[in-house]
Order: structure tokens, then sequence, then C-alpha cells
């Protein structure tokens, strides 16, 4: 049975809200002040203070102390999507001629961003998740290791307490996303990782109906952040998304260990079909990663595998023929999707890529694991 954290379940401040039960939405983008003498006082500890909702506002900033005592972070700072809290650590952390070590299989728009960064001369390089690769491509200007266990495509591990005393011992900064496992299942900054990351749009949100992130970590890593990355780039979660999000919070326990249930059961039925070539799913690697019995606390519902017999319109007539999971982006909500890095002139650069070219990706919902299996049976029907 998951430990529920009390953070989780219950408010701050309570007695300020008039008794409300949950977090009133403070739907405002200014707080004014009685005196001119208050206002520019308070405009001198902006991140402090509620002057404008750019800055801070009282229903973020209940998520994000929940967020952080949850993370076991001294402090966290939430945004308008995960995209901009990655980005923002990136501006506020890196400078020209700063190099910066990818590992592991990363999220693709976060490849992009490193593409990007280039352009500003941030030089970049992606590895396996070998610790011994990872000590070869250390350089004298690296500055950032930058990770996802498990990724989110294969759902490969690393050994993250090997992985951040890597990084301080070249006093190299340590950056997960641990969006795969929520700060439930994993909590890598009691394994040594500096800074977390999330996309609140999956897992804490929960309901695919908001966008937003979060960075987690030390309190002057992320006072940084939020000088630099946050004010400047204005990725700002509204107060209503923040809400949204509280109210994911609050349930998140029991709907992981529905999705972890649910995921289990379609892990094992992968593996007895014939048309599947290979299944990935973190539960499969506890033998040959031990760590991971120490490292992670569940699995959640975020599968892959690789048909048997491939090539776009295989893979197209199986993911058309379902009902159940929905085709679309994203995953960690109530419903069912499906979706394939592949298209139909992209095999070679997924291979190029590490990327089987006839991978189809599962994100396993709510609904139940015998209405999700007869689905995925029929569509295996049209390719047999």
């Amino acid at each position: 049975m998951l430990q529920v954290d009390k953070k989780i379940c219950t408010d701050i401040d309570t007695e300020s809200y008039h008794g409300a039960a949950s977090v009133p939405v403070y739907q405002t983008s200014l707080f004014t002040f009685p005196t001119f003498r208050e206002f520019t006082e308070a405009q001198k500890k902006e991140r402090e203070q509620y002057v404008y909702t750019r800055g801070v506002n009282p229903t973020v900033n209940v998520l994000e102390y929940k967020l952080a005592s949850l993370e076991r972070g001294e402090q966290c700072k939430c945004f308008g999507s995960g995209m901009g809290a990655i980005s923002s650590i990136f501006l506020s952390l890196l400078q020209n001629g700063d190099h910066v070590i990818f590992m592991n299989h990363i999220y693709g728009p976060t490849k992009e961003l490193a593409g990007l960064l280039e352009k500003f001369g941030i030089t970049s390089v992606f590895i396996e998740n070998d610790p011994k690769e990872l000590e070869a491509a250390i350089q004298p200007e690296t500055k950032m290791i930058y990770t996802e266990s498990p990724g989110t495509m294969l759902m490969k591990v690393l050994d993250l307490q090997d992985t951040a005393a890597i990084a301080k011992r070249h006093n190299i900064t340590s950056v997960i996303d641990n969006t795969w496992s929520t700060p439930l299942f994993q909590k890598p900054l009691t394994l040594g990782f500096d800074i977390t990351v999330h996309s609140l749009t999956k897992y804490i949100g929960g309901h695919s109906d908001l966008v937003g992130g979060a960075v987690i970590g030390r309190a002057d890593m992320i006072d940084h952040i939020f000088k630099d990355g946050f004010q400047l780039g204005g990725s700002v979660l509204s107060p209503h998304d923040a809400y949204l999000v509280l109210r994911g919070l609050r349930t998140l326990p029991v709907r992981l260990e529905q999705h972890e249930t649910n995921a289990s059961h379609i892990v094992d039925y992968l593996r007895t079909k014939q048309a599947v070539k290979q299944v990935h799913h973190p539960s499969l690697y506890t033998d040959s990663a031990p760590f991971l019995s120490e490292q992670m606390l569940g699995f959640s519902g975020l599968i892959s595998f690789e048909l048997e017999e491939g090539g776009f319109e295989n893979v197209s007539r199986f993911i058309d023929s379902l009902d159940l999971f929905k085709i679309g982006v994203s995953w960690g909500g109530f419903e069912s999707l499906v979706t394939s890095p592949l298209k139909d002139d992209n095999a070679e650069q997924l291979k190029a890529g590490g990327l089987p070219p006839d991978l189809i990706r599962l994100s396993v919902g709510l609904e139940g694991y015998e209405m999700q299996i007869q689905d995925l049976e029929q569509a295996f029907s049209t390719i047999s």
C-alpha cells in the first residue's frame, strides 16, 4: 500500500481561508497596498511578498509548498508548462561556453531546446545510461548533467545515487525530470540530485485539463531560477491552474496505485503476445538494475512495446483499431492513450536516435485493465 504524505491531504493556514475545505483561487493579477511606503517596501521583496502574480500568488504558493515538501526539497517554483520549467533551468544556470551532458532517453522538446542552446554558445552531448560513459563525457566546461529516469519512450532507468555522486565529485549541477515517477514513487533529491523538474500536466495534475511545470531544489538555486528564468521568462502558472493541480494532488496516491495495477496486468498480457517483440517498463528491469528496489517505490502506467512486424502501415493499423485507447500526446490522465514516434518518413531517423521504428507507447489510464486488455486484443487481431 502506497504511503500517503500528509502534505497532500492538508492545506496550510486554513484559518485565513475562513474554514474553506479547498484553497481559494486568488484570481488576481495584482495586489494593492494602503500606503506608498508599504508598496515600495514590498517591491524590494517581490519574490516573498504579493505584488504582482507574475511574481508570487497565494494559491500558487500553497502548491509550491506542497511540491517542495513531497520532493524533500527546500523550495519550489511553478511554471506555466513543463517546458517553461525546463527552459528556466537552462536560462538561469548556464552561460556561453558551458557544456551539458544529457543522459538516458530525453523528452523530444528538451532535445530540441538543446539544439537551440547551441545558438547561444552552450554545447551538449547525448549519452546512454552507463556511468562509465558519463565519466568519459565530462569536460572542463561541463556545468550540468540532465537526465530522465525512467525515460518516457523506452523507460530505461539509471542509478540516481551513482549519477549524483559523479556530478558532485566534478562540481557539476545535476538535474532530473522526475515526471514519470512523481514525488510519490521517486525522490531524487534524497539521492543527491540538485534539482528535480516536473510536468504537472501528467500524473500530478492527473485530469488532462491543465498545463504546468515545477522546479524543486535548494533554496539558493530556486531563488536564482525565480529571478532570471521565471520572472524574465514569463512562464507563469495561473492561480486557477494551480488550484487544479492542488485538486489532483489530493487523489494522486489512489490514482497512482490504480495506474500501477492496470499497467502491471497489461505488461503481463503484452509479454504473451507473439506479435510483440519486446515490452519496455521499469518493472521488468528489477533483476538487471538492483538499485531500483531502493530508488523507486512503485511503477506508473506508461508502457511501450515493439511490434514483431513493424512499418508505418502495420503500426497505423494497430493504433487505428484501438477504441478505448485514444490517439494523442501526453499521459497521466484518467483516459488511456496511445501514440508512436513513427511517421511515414522518419524510420531511419528514429534508428539513429536509438528508438525502434516499430515502437508503440501506451498511457494506461484508469478505466480498468480488463477493458484495456480487451481493446488491445481486438487491435492485435487486425495485424496477426
